[in-house]
């Protein structure tokens, strides 16, 4: 039996940004799991929703498995991920262009952009940011057509402004919040060549912090698991967990 996957969405998003990006892996016999981080659904709200939070639920989940899952996390969700296991055993982590642990300093300008704007709302970290459209087309849709992008958008639901602080400024954070504890799991981090969220540069620096693997997509942006391109992205994930796999046989 092969062993599960979860699969993490980042910030403003839900489970069904892994809608066509799970089909490969269940094609080759895995059990793929896409849950929705807390306070999203009807009735939910993520206000006050920490980054601990989302990984405490990610934990139980992996802890709910049958055997230790293959954990992937893109985006925000990366870096869920990555806190995730720190807290409970998985036997890969694939991280597709995440956000950095606590440490990891931005390569780009417009990761130090990011991380100041949100100020001009007020005291964002006690509030449910909505999502914005138009960094949204620019930044992380960027390579999708405009009706896609539309449809996508339309999808999206507001995010914790305290997990969007702790990512976003965490040497302001002294609890060390997005800190990961030890991955012992083989670690792939993949990015986007053209993505200046998270850019190749940062993406690296977070593979070489968890000790793992990096792999640079040179055409692709920020959307791995949905621009054009997305099968190669999955092929290559499937191709580092059957590698792994043989290792260890």
């Amino acid at each position: 039996m092969k062993a599960p996957v979860i699969m993490v969405h980042g910030a403003f998003c839900g489970g069904w940004t892994f809608d066509s990006f799970r089909e490969p892996f269940e094609a080759a016999g895995h059990r793929v799991l896409t849950p929705d981080l807390p306070g999203r659904g009807p009735g939910g709200s993520v206000v006050g929703l920490s980054m601990s939070d989302y990984a405490r639920e990610v934990a139980r989940l992996i802890r709910s498995c049958e055997r230790p899952p293959i954990l992937v996390g893109h985006s925000m969700g990366g870096l869920v991920a990555q806190l995730a296991a720190g807290r409970a055993s998985v036997e890969r982590l694939i991280l597709l262009a995440p956000s950095p642990p606590w440490g990891v300093h931005g390569a780009s300008l417009e990761e130090a952009v990011s991380a100041v704007s949100l100020y001009a709302l007020g005291p964002y970290w006690l509030q449910a940011i909505a999502p914005d459209y138009g960094v949204v087309r620019r930044y992380s849709l960027d390579r999708l057509p405009r009706e896609q992008r539309r449809a996508l958008y339309a999808r999206m639901t507001s995010e914790s402004g305290r997990a969007l602080w702790e990512t976003l400024n965490w040497w302001l954070d002294p609890f060390m919040t997005t800190s990961p504890g030890p991955v012992k799991a083989p670690v792939l981090a993949i990015a986007g060549g053209q993505d200046v969220v998270h850019p190749p540069a940062t993406v690296r620096q977070t593979a070489l912090r968890l000790g793992g693997a990096f792999h640079e997509f040179p055409e692709m942006s920020h959307w791995l698991p949905g621009e054009p391109g997305w099968e190669a992205v999955a092929a290559l994930c499937l191709d580092f967990i059957a590698a792994e796999d043989r290792a260890a046989a």
